[in-house]
């Protein structure tokens, strides 16, 4: 039997299961980083929640780990890429909380649109203040939400039995699954808070969601507007939030999270429209409980050798040799692809030529949804629920192979919507390469920030684009070029030390001759 490491509460039930199977359950919480190093000696399994850091200096400590739980659903406190580096299997609760955190979502809504914790805090203190608390209805409002993953999903469902007309923007959902859901998608975030009454957020802490709800934004919003977050700190600017508010313009706000926990003073907390509570989200009696049991069984599995539902880093065994070094490279083209398409479209079409023709591709296919979904999903994409966000968002997967490669001894290209791109390894190390975007011939290997850029074939474009990047001191590592088979437009793939502003960006692509610009991030 195996001893388990827990650093931090988890629900009785779970650690009495763990102990009924056999393992000694050591319970240390509090310790210091140096204390958790030397209590990882001999540990077979790590159980923690979201204030344990798990580095890839924990992760050398624990040489004996098998497998590390997050009794929740973030990871942003583990470090994946390490763990999976060193073989340790990761596994997480995605769906303990979910319940939890879309009531929550509700309770927030309907606590600020009723002013309810202002006016119970003045009686406490004696004011019988009822015109002054007077609040609005859901019944008939829109109620805006940005992501439609589970926990949106759940919010709008509920909102829909308050009456309240349903709006979203969600590019990584089909506009026949919004239907389904009795949901209208808009096309663009700007559209949807110029259109709700309310706003609510449930989307994944990215790059590009940082700081998504800003002051450009928010003066575009419907005069009244009142927004949720319950998501993740950060993807509102709170200080804009806050003139926002105390301007007039928006008609309120409630928030459980913060761009950095624990918070005790923000220009916010002295708004009486806006309600606050300390992410409080996933805190239930049920959701803990729920949270705890999870991971207890997904460590058991882990710790006997069975299948594990809720890992996030599977590992790619079952696939060949000749298939596994392909795994990067197809999530990271699921990646551009996805950057390229904004989003999703309804139909992914995944082609295999050459040498991998021969070979079980389910798990390349598996790991072009992990990249595709990386940036957009709140909970960690797997391999194991990659297939069913897909069907979630109403994406049709089709997937092709030949065993003929005109120009490559093996290549992988997506294609869906008004992009392609391909991919290939190259050389003795097998170095990945990205050799076509939108049907244009190019060869630059893939880097974590990129820049793809469509022009008009004419004298200064490069110019254009690299003075631009130099001018926002942003250095080219790399870069490629390539034409149209019609020749009539180029496209320029930079490859940068660091990501692109969203500025230089949107200037790019308000010049003459710059066809589209997107920037990719792979983080």
């Amino acid at each position: 039997m195996s001893r388990v490491l827990v650093t931090e509460p988890i629900a009785a039930s779970g650690l009495e299961a763990l102990r009924a199977a056999g393992h000694e359950v050591d319970q240390r919480e509090g310790l210091s980083v140096p204390q958790l190093h030397d209590a990882l000696a001999g540990a077979a399994a790590l159980i923690v929640r979201s204030e344990t850091k798990v580095t890839a200096e924990v992760l050398a400590a624990g040489r004996d780990l098998v497998v590390v739980g997050r009794a929740g659903i973030g990871l942003d406190n583990v470090d994946v890429a390490e763990a999976t580096r060193r073989g340790v299997m990761v596994v997480n609760a995605p769906q303990s909380n979910v319940l939890s955190a879309a009531e929550h979502t509700m309770a927030l809504l309907l606590a600020q649109a009723r002013n309810v914790p202002q006016a119970s805090a003045a009686l406490k203190n004696g004011k019988w203040q009822r015109s002054r608390w007077s609040g609005v209805e859901l019944h008939g409002k829109t109620l805006g939400v940005v992501g439609l993953g589970r926990i949106g999903t759940l919010v709008a469902q509920r909102a829909l039995a308050f009456g309240m007309r349903l709006a979203a923007y969600d590019p990584f959902v089909a506009p026949e699954r919004a239907r389904q859901l009795g949901i209208e998608l808009v096309d663009s975030l700007e559209e949807l808070v110029a259109r709700a009454d309310f706003l609510t957020l449930h989307v994944a802490k990215t790059p590009e969601t940082m700081g998504m709800i800003n002051a450009e934004l928010l003066a575009k919003a419907k005069p009244g507007l009142r927004l949720v977050n319950t998501s993740r700190g950060g993807i509102v600017d709170e200080a804009a939030l806050a003139e926002a508010v105390a301007s007039g313009r928006l008609g309120g706000a409630a928030l459980d999270v913060f761009a950095e926990e624990p918070t005790r003073s923000s220009p916010l907390f002295a708004l009486d429209q806006v309600v606050v509570t300390p992410h409080l989200g996933a805190s239930t009696s049920e959701a803990q409980d729920k949270a705890g049991v999870t991971i207890a069984e997904q460590v058991l599995l882990a710790l006997s050798g069975d299948f594990v539902p809720f890992a996030v880093n599977v590992s790619a065994a079952e696939a060949s040799e000749t298939v596994r070094p392909f795994l990067p490279l197809a999530e990271r083209l699921g990646r551009i692809f996805a950057s390229l398409n904004e989003g999703i479209p309804s139909l992914l079409e995944v082609d295999y030529q050459g040498a991998l023709a021969d070979y079980d591709l389910r798990i390349l296919t598996l790991s072009v949804l992990k990249g595709l979904f990386a940036l957009a999903i709140e909970e960690p994409v797997s391999y194991v629920n990659a297939p069913q966000l897909a069907a979630e968002r109403g994406l049709e997967v089709r997937e092709s192979k030949s065993s003929t490669a005109h120009d490559y001894v093996n290549l992988i290209t997506l294609r869906g919507g008004h992009h392609a791109v391909a991919g290939t390894l190259a050389g003795g190390r097998g170095s990945p390469r990205l050799v076509m975007v939108d049907d244009h011939d190019v060869e630059v290997p893939p880097a974590h920030n990129m820049l793809i850029v469509h022009n008009d074939d004419r004298l200064g474009m490069i110019a254009l684009v690299t003075g631009a990047l130099a001018g926002a001191r942003v250095n080219i590592a790399n870069m490629a070029l390539g034409k149209s088979p019609a020749g009539e437009t180029a496209l320029m793939v930079l490859a940068t030390d660091t990501a692109v502003p969203a500025d230089v960006v949107s200037a790019l692509a308000a010049e003459a001759g710059i066809l589209d610009v997107h920037a990719v991030t792979d983080v």
